[in-house]
């Protein structure tokens, strides 16, 4: 039997695919219609968003591991967080968690590295890029990474978190990230992006981005696929 996938939620849109991606891609691996069982916890995006707008990463850190608690109830084998930022808190939640998690940006690591990329573009919430959850797994691999201007960083939050974690896709705002990966390109010489926060895949795809994509939703969760089967 593949372990039991346990999933930490924290935006709708972000957990959503993540569990999409687990549910549909999981019979590449076990078979028609065939996925790891999967439970999902969620505590109000609210209560996530009061922390990080006073940085208060021990509070982020009592959610996870308030989530982290219900799912080794629900009988779930190991852990995933769909949500980029909120991984500011893990160096706290790991010593005490009652699961071992995988950690979004060292599977997003590792696919750059595997791809052979030697400088990426960092997008995500303000509070994402301005930390060292990407940097640090990606520098111990040898990949250097470029993050927004300040300006970009507080236009591309003000979409995630009044657009996107809403399901809110306007042609504009896609326009400005398009533009956004297009600088990274042509200004700071990357080779790739990374689409740091779980709803930029709704809107972003090797199809409409100037290089190619991290996609760290979907990453994570052919990274628990493949975890499950351990």
């Amino acid at each position: 039997m593949p372990k039991h996938i346990g999933l930490v939620g924290c935006s709708a849109e972000g957990a959503a695919l993540c569990y999409k991606t687990i549910c549909v891609e999981g019979a590449q691996h076990f078979g028609s219609y065939a996925h790891p069982e999967v439970s999902m916890h969620t505590h109000s995006l609210s209560r996530y968003v009061a922390s990080l707008e006073r940085n208060d990463l021990q509070g982020i850190a009592d959610l996870m591991l308030s989530s982290a608690t219900k799912l080794k109830a629900c009988g779930a084998d190991f852990l995933i967080c769909p949500d980029n930022t909120i991984h500011q808190a893990m160096d706290s939640v790991e010593p005490r968690s009652p699961l071992p998690w995988l950690h979004i940006a060292e599977v997003v690591a590792q696919e750059a590295k595997a791809k052979s990329y030697k400088r990426v573009g960092l997008t995500g919430t303000r509070w994402l890029v301005e930390s060292d959850v990407y940097p640090s797994k990606l520098n111990a691999v040898g990949i250097d990474v470029a993050r927004p201007s300040p300006v970009d960083r507080e236009r591309l939050g003000r979409i995630i978190m009044t657009e996107l974690v809403h399901g809110v896709f306007e042609r504009t705002s896609v326009s400005y990230v398009e533009g956004l990966i297009r600088q990274f390109k042509e200004e700071e010489d990357c080779d790739a992006v990374v689409l740091g926060c779980t709803e930029i895949p709704l809107i972003i795809t090797d199809e409409n981005s100037a290089l190619p994509t991290l996609d760290s939703t979907r990453i994570l969760a052919r990274a628990a696929l493949r975890h499950a089967m351990t």
